[in-house]
C-alpha cells in the first residue's frame, strides 16, 4: 500500500490537528437543585445517610487535645476576702474604749468603724451611750465630739488639779494680748492682720506670729481687694478648746465694734 492511501498519514494527521485554543469546551455540568425548604442541613444529611467510620482512640485523644490548646485559660476569680466577726455591743464598746485611750487627737467615726472592721452606723449611736454613761457616773473625764471625732477630756470641775501635776510650776498660758488676738480671730474669721490691729487697736504682728508657731492660727488664702493674707483658727483650736466647730463658740461676736472696716480702711 502506497502512502497516500494510509488513513495516518503524516499529511492526514498535520490536516486534521487542531490547535488547543481552537478546539471546542466541553459543556459545563448542571447546577444540583435547590433543596426543598424543610431538607435538613448537608451535615444532618450526611449522618442521616450514612454512618461514620468508627474512629480509633488514637484520633479522639488528639482532637481532644487541639480543642484544649484552643480553649482559652480561664482566669480563677480571686476569693472574696474573709468578713470580720461582727462584735458584740459589750466587746465593741470595750474596744473602742481603749482606742480611745491612746488617741492623741479626735479621732472620726468612720476611722473607729474602718479599724475594728465593723459597721459605720454602730459607732456613732455606742459613742453617744458610752459618753452620756461617763457623765452619769460622775467619772473625772468624758468623752467629747471635738473638731469632727472623739477624743477622751477632763472635766472642767478637776482643771486645776491637772494643771498643777501637768505643768509643775511651769506656765505655758497665753498673755492676755495673745488670747485677745486669738478671739479676734475666732469670731472674724478669715480675717487680716490690719483688721486685727483695728480692733485691737495696737500691732499685732508679733502676737499672730506666736499664735501662729503654737499652731493655733493658720494663713488661709489672700483677700481680693487688698491681697493681704487671711488668718483663720485650726483644727488644734478646736481640739484645745474641746469644740467641734466654731459654731459652738460662745455668743461674743455682737460686743466686737461695728466699724471694723472703717477702723481697718484708716490703719491701712
Amino acid at each position: 500500500m502506497s502512502d497516500e492511501e494510509r488513513p495516518d498519514s503524516l499529511a492526514d494527521q498535520a490536516a486534521a490537528w487542531v490547535p488547543p485554543w481552537n478546539r471546542p469546551r466541553p459543556p459545563a455540568p448542571p447546577d444540583p437543585p435547590a433543596p426543598p425548604p424543610d431538607a435538613p442541613p448537608p451535615a444532618a444529611r450526611e449522618d442521616l445517610g450514612s454512618e461514620r467510620p468508627a474512629e480509633g482512640p488514637d484520633s479522639s485523644t488528639i482532637s481532644l487535645a487541639g480543642e484544649r490548646k484552643q480553649r482559652a485559660p480561664r482566669r480563677r476569680s480571686a476569693p472574696a476576702p474573709p468578713t470580720a466577726p461582727e462584735l458584740d455591743d459589750a466587746e465593741l464598746r470595750g474596744a473602742l474604749e481603749a482606742i480611745l485611750l491612746v488617741v492623741d487627737e479626735p479621732v472620726s467615726e468612720l476611722t473607729l468603724a474602718q479599724v475594728l472592721e465593723q459597721p459605720p452606723e454602730r459607732i456613732g449611736p455606742l459613742l453617744d451611750d458610752i459618753a452620756a454613761g461617763y457623765t452619769a457616773a460622775g467619772h473625772g473625764f468624758e468623752l467629747r465630739r471635738a473638731a469632727g471625732g472623739w477624743r477622751l477630756y477632763t472635766r472642767p470641775e478637776y482643771a486645776t488639779y491637772v494643771e498643777r501635776f501637768v505643768l509643775d510650776g511651769q506656765s505655758i498660758r497665753l498673755t492676755q494680748a495673745a488670747l485677745e488676738t486669738l478671739a479676734v480671730v475666732a469670731y472674724r474669721q478669715p480675717v487680716t492682720r490690719s483688721r486685727i490691729s483695728a480692733i485691737r487697736g495696737v500691732n499685732c504682728d508679733g502676737v499672730l506670729r506666736t499664735l501662729v508657731s503654737r499652731g493655733l492660727v493658720e494663713e488661709c488664702g489672700a483677700e481680693p481687694d487688698s491681697g493681704a493674707f487671711l488668718y483663720r483658727t485650726t483644727t488644734m483650736f478646736l481640739e484645745k478648746l474641746g469644740l467641734n466647730s466654731v459654731d459652738e463658740l460662745p455668743p461674743l461676736a455682737p460686743f466686737l465694734p461695728d466699724d471694723v472696716e472703717e477702723l481697718a480702711d484708716a490703719t491701712r
